[in-house]
């Protein structure tokens, strides 16, 4: 049986976030359109398997359950649902879990994609991890071009995620969200949000 942790999205706490202005809400970049499917998730496997951080092989959620992982905000901030949702748990290169990469549309195409990381604090050693994780998610599911295109004149994914920690950092508020649309016509949603005494981190990529 796969290792596995489950870290549902919390729908209600999502009404509630900030827009802090890391970005241009309308920020819009031109490449070719390439769709993602749900087989990129081996991909996705095998480029964090390289820095010793282990995917599980993906479960299937189509239950009334699966609103919990695989739901989202479109641009005009109603929360849609999909019917069909794939779930992978990830572990640390210690072997411990710490949040899941899933996958949701219909059971013939995925329109989104999310990766949540759990995390104690917002500045802990897991920050080289989440900026890998959501690189590769970027790289695979998107598109290979955020070198060129440096979207937000961040050069790197990395220099985004710690852009938006530190306007976490800086903040009084306990949730941040920052986009970028029109990255090879996808949307990318950058979130972080304190839960108790952890910190939800969470990257979604929409078609």
């Amino acid at each position: 049986m796969n290792k596995k942790i489950l870290l549902p999205i919390i729908a209600v706490s999502l009404i509630f976030l900030v827009y802090l202005g890391l970005l241009p809400k309308n920020q819009s970049i031109e490449t070719p359109k390439a769709d993602f499917v749900y087989s990129d998730v081996e991909k996705i496997q095998k480029t964090l398997a390289t820095k010793n951080i282990v995917m599980s092989s993906p479960s299937v959620i189509s239950d009334h359950t699966v609103k919990q992982y695989c739901t989202f905000f479109d641009n005009d901030g109603v929360q849609q649902f999909v019917s069909y949702c794939i779930t992978t748990a990830i572990l640390d290169s210690d072997g411990k879990p710490f949040g899941n990469i899933n996958m949701g549309g219909n059971p013939i195409e995925p329109n989104m994609a999310l990766a949540i990381v759990e995390t104690g604090s917002p500045f802990d050693s897991k920050s080289d991890e989440i900026g890998f994780v959501f690189e590769t998610m970027i790289k695979v599911l998107v598109c290979d071009c955020w070198e060129e295109k440096q979207p937000g004149g961040f050069e790197s994914v990395s220099a985004w995620v710690r852009a938006a920690e530190q306007q976490y950092s800086d903040s009084s508020q306990s949730n941040l969200i920052s986009k970028i649309n029109g990255l090879n016509q996808k949307q990318l949603v950058l979130e972080i949000a304190s839960s108790g005494d952890s910190y939800l981190w969470t990257l979604i990529v929409i078609k």
